[in-house]
């Protein structure tokens, strides 16, 4: 595969601005709290000479409120990783089984998005490719938020589900997969060198829910990186112009996470004890039936509310992986 240029002089300015933006924002939230805990210590004290109940109780609600921050500050600074602070990109792809596998695609962004709306970030639906009876094939989704892509980046592999399947006239066991992948979110600063010419368009017919509009016209457009071998297509607009747009923007992104990989590739070259990333293992399993239960396969991690965890709240799944492997570090399948 052709590997993307190196960053250009306006590139590296704007590398230089964005870590000078970064930087700032973990000094100041710091400053901050080391304020707020002084201040609490020194009331702490006052409190010790001079006893004061309504004092007291505001003390206490600030310790707890500082707990609290404080612990989600310590889990940002494992966010350290050179994208870390982008928004997401995730793509995910039902895996082979028909419609269970589809429904389990679709459970899964379900799962994402409710996570992104708990955190207050938006969620855009770039492309969404619909199953023939219920669910979906495929779906990119981009998550906008500060550290959306830091907290992402540990969901990205193979996600496995065991349930009775509703699709099953026997009401017989299924075990589904789906591949969840995950993209940061690359700045239209940066530029990642995409010639025309190593580009063909491919226009078809956007297929599932849509109206007649979007069946009949040749609306759905497929594009090739020719040099990368990198194929991304975009069907939910009705233009085909800004299907074009949506499909650019995801070739960029992924051109942008194939240079990434290259120089992790070339730092795990150096050091052999750090394993390259992977997206194809199995990483977590939903069980269903006969009981209830996620257990991530890498941090050991289980958690018996399955109907909660498909309801968006994966944080502690999330927080168990960062504190173990960090920014660099993955699991062995």
């Amino acid at each position: 595969m052709a590997e993307p240029g190196f960053w250009s002089d306006q590139e590296q300015a704007q590398k230089v601005i964005e870590e000078s933006k970064a930087l700032k924002a973990w000094v100041e939230p710091y400053e901050r709290l080391a304020a707020r805990v002084k201040t609490a210590i020194e009331l702490e004290e006052m409190l010790a000479a001079e006893p004061d109940d309504d004092m007291e109780r505001e003390v206490e609600d600030e310790a707890e409120q500082l707990d609290t921050e404080i612990g989600e500050f310590e889990l940002r600074s494992l966010l350290r990783g050179e994208a870390d602070h982008r928004d997401a990109q995730i793509e995910i792809a039902a895996g082979a089984g028909g419609t269970e596998a589809q429904d389990w695609a679709q459970m899964l962004m379900r799962m994402y998005t409710r996570w992104a709306e708990r955190k207050g970030f938006a969620v855009d639906i770039l492309d969404l490719s619909e199953g023939e009876e219920a669910g979906i094939k495929g779906a990119i989704l981009e998550i906008k938020g500060r550290y959306a892509y830091g907290f992402l980046r540990p969901e990205a592999g193979v996600h496995r589900l065991v349930r009775i399947s509703p699709f099953d006239a026997q009401s017989r066991r299924h075990t589904s997969f789906a591949s969840v992948f995950v993209y940061p979110v690359v700045n239209e600063e940066i530029n990642i060198d995409l010639r025309e010419e190593d580009i063909r368009m491919d226009v078809f017919r956007a297929s599932g829910a849509g109206g007649q509009h979007v069946n009949k016209t040749s609306s759905a457009v497929r594009l090739t990186h020719i040099p990368s071998g990198i194929v991304v297509s975009s069907q939910q607009e009705r233009s085909q112009f800004k299907n074009r747009a949506t499909a650019m923007k995801v070739l960029k992104n992924k051109l942008y996470q194939a240079e990434v990989e290259r120089r992790q590739a070339v730092k795990a070259e150096i050091d052999s004890e750090k394993k390259d990333i992977t997206f194809g293992s199995q990483i977590r399993s939903y069980v269903f039936q006969p009981y209830t239960m996620v257990n991530d396969h890498r941090t050991e991690l289980k958690i018996g509310d399955v109907h909660r965890v498909m309801d968006g709240d994966i944080d502690a799944f999330i927080e168990a992986y960062l504190k173990r492997f960090g920014q660099g570090g993955e699991a062995a399948a």
